[in-house]
């Protein structure tokens, strides 16, 4: 007798039927917020979409948009190995799955592209699971502690997931939790975003292990008027943003970004780094215009508005 090789949970008693399919969408994001740092993310507006379907052997992968040639077609791919991941946490296995993605989210720009391809694996395996109807859905919890295994962190993860801003924590070094706030009405947000990449492993590594403690405390201030500024009151957003803990540590290996964001914080907007860049993101109560465009064109972005988006859904 044969034993047919299935994918997820090893020990699984509810394999999926093939011919299953399900399709999600999921907004990419920003985090840190300025101050934040790994502990503030904020949804955004620009959307990967995830496809999978059971079939009867194998993963098979297909990518559109970003960075299409620059992936693996299999199941080294991330988006495949989330996949795989939310079977096993759901315990379910199918006998295989074809995969495709149509990316729109920038890579290598901190607008949180790998936390975006994972929280689409997991949720459109979740989706599978649901649309089988043996086994319960992965509820946000679940993905939120999933998707920040992978990247080590839960600000970008939790964004995808939640939608809107995130305040998270981790307790110890593998449990992650996040909350959703409702963000203010009156929150406007752009983009920045430049053609060169940057790598987060590196800018990462360019911070220190200690800093200052009027640096740390100065920070932690601005990170809980944050919450105020997002929430209650965006006049305070100028402050809001200010940081002591990260920027000035990446500033000379994004010299561009740097620039960016200090032409427009002198301008009066609230501007930060995106993540571990180097897009800028600015948080304010009104349009930019052509004079911020024309700033961030001579600097090699491309300024973009967005809107505050809301987390992973299932489109179909």
């Amino acid at each position: 007798m044969t034993t047919r090789t299935t994918i997820g949970a090893a020990d699984a008693e509810c394999v999926l039927a093939e011919g299953i399919s399900v399709r999600v969408r999921v907004p990419g994001s920003s985090a840190n917020l300025g101050p934040g740092f790994d502990c503030l993310g904020l949804a955004l507006s620009v959307y990967d979409e995830v496809a999978v379907t059971v079939t009867d052997g194998g993963i098979t992968v297909a990518v559109t948009g970003e960075a299409a040639d620059r992936v693996p077609l299999d199941g080294r791919h991330l988006v495949a190995r989330a996949v795989v991941r939310g079977f096993e946490a759901a315990g379910v296995a199918v006998p295989g799955f074809h995969l495709e993605t149509t990316n729109a989210i920038p890579h290598s720009r901190g607008l949180g592209s790998s936390a975006a391809a994972v929280v689409g694996g997991l949720a459109a395996a979740s989706a599978l699971v649901a649309a089988d109807g043996r086994r319960p859905a992965l509820d946000d919890e679940t993905l939120v502690q999933l998707s920040s295994e992978f990247e080590g962190h839960p600000d970008n993860a939790a964004a995808s997931v939640l939608g809107s801003a995130v305040v998270t924590w981790s307790r110890g070094s593998d449990e992650y939790f996040a909350r959703r706030l409702q963000v203010h009405p009156s929150v406007v947000v752009t983009a920045f975003v430049p053609q060169f990449e940057s790598s987060t492993e590196a800018t990462r590594g360019l911070l220190p292990d200690s800093v200052p403690r009027a640096d740390a405390v100065f920070n932690v201030s601005r990170a809980a008027l944050g919450v105020v500024a997002l929430t209650a009151d965006p006049d305070c957003l100028m402050d809001a943003t200010q940081d002591r803990l990260h920027q000035d540590y990446r500033a000379e290996a994004l010299a561009d970004t740097t620039r960016l964001v200090r032409a427009l914080r002198e301008a009066g907007h609230a501007a930060t780094v995106s993540g571990a860049g180097p897009s800028v993101l600015v948080l304010g109560t009104a349009p930019l215009g052509h004079h911020e465009t024309e700033l961030a064109a001579g600097l090699g972005f491309a300024m973009i508005p967005v809107d505050v988006a809301d987390g992973v859904e299932v489109i179909s």
